[in-house]
């Protein structure tokens, strides 16, 4: 057998990824090492001025990178965006479906509203269905006409796999979303499409700013992350370039956990 070079296994070179929430944070995070790796890159986003900044930020790999204005809560929005990218670069061949909101965590579930949880089932699980099936779909019809090839990864959450106060909600989309990427992976295996989640434990971002400068939450917390260190949006780009790549063909319906080893401490 042939050996081919490690470096080779990760060049994405002739690859498109979209990146939902892709203008800041994780997304960010992860776009930016897609856009290293060779791959041209698509972000997704609700605010056009914190695209725009995102924009500039990924043109400086000088990998083709595009941004659009999409609400992933909306099919319409969603189908509007995969069209534009799909105009724009031909092909999609990996679906970040990054997009969230935060639980809050200020509320009791004696206290929910359902608007309330409405509103983050509609963003974080809904949201990720519109968007892996509009790519799951056209990554089908390639595979039909021989070209084989897919990525699907969403991004859940440890709090899918520990019990937190006042969270339940936003723990209940990140389950469901575990549970997702194993089904996509039995089904769609046929096509070349694999289907992962990345479990972000505790992570230094703007969803997160509140918290971070809480010295009662960092003081409780930080001692039981044996890295000894909350994570970062760049934490996230070698996991998004690996799943992303040839290197991970075998590698489907995982729920890959990336907490600095807070959920085993």
């Amino acid at each position: 057998m042939t050996e081919r070079p490690v470096a080779g296994l990760f060049d994405l070179t002739g690859r498109v990824a979209v990146v939902t929430g892709g203008n800041g944070g994780i997304g960010l995070g992860m776009a930016e090492a897609l856009a290293g790796a060779g791959c041209a890159v698509s972000i997704w986003g609700r605010d056009e001025a914190k695209n725009g900044r995102a924009l500039q930020r990924l043109e400086a790999a000088g990998s083709p990178v595009a941004a659009e204005i999409c609400d992933v809560a909306d099919p319409d929005s969603v189908r509007r965006a995969f069209d534009a990218t799909l105009a724009r670069f031909g092909r999609v061949d990996g679906m970040f479906a990054n997009a969230g909101v935060a639980g809050g965590g200020r509320r009791s579930f004696l206290e929910r509203e359902p608007e309330e949880w409405r509103q983050t089932f509609a963003v974080n699980l809904d949201g990720v269905v519109a968007s892996f099936q509009v790519a799951a779909r056209h990554m089908a019809e390639r595979a039909g006409a021989g070209d084989a090839f897919g990525r699907l990864v969403a991004t859940s959450s440890v709090a899918s796999l520990l019990g937190a106060a006042r969270n339940e909600h936003y723990g209940a989309t990140k389950g469901a979303l575990n549970a997702m990427v194993r089904a996509l992976a039995v089904e769609l295996a046929r096509y070349g499409v694999t289907a992962n989640a990345i479990l972000p434990g505790w992570i230094e971002s703007d969803m997160t700013a509140g918290l971070m400068a809480n010295e009662k939450f960092v003081t409780l917390n930080l001692p039981r992350i044996p890295a000894r260190r909350f994570g970062r949006p760049e934490d996230f780009g070698g996991i998004a370039v690996y799943l992303m790549s040839g290197a991970s063909a075998y590698h489907t319906g995982q729920v890959l956990v990336i907490d600095g080893g807070y959920t085993v401490a």
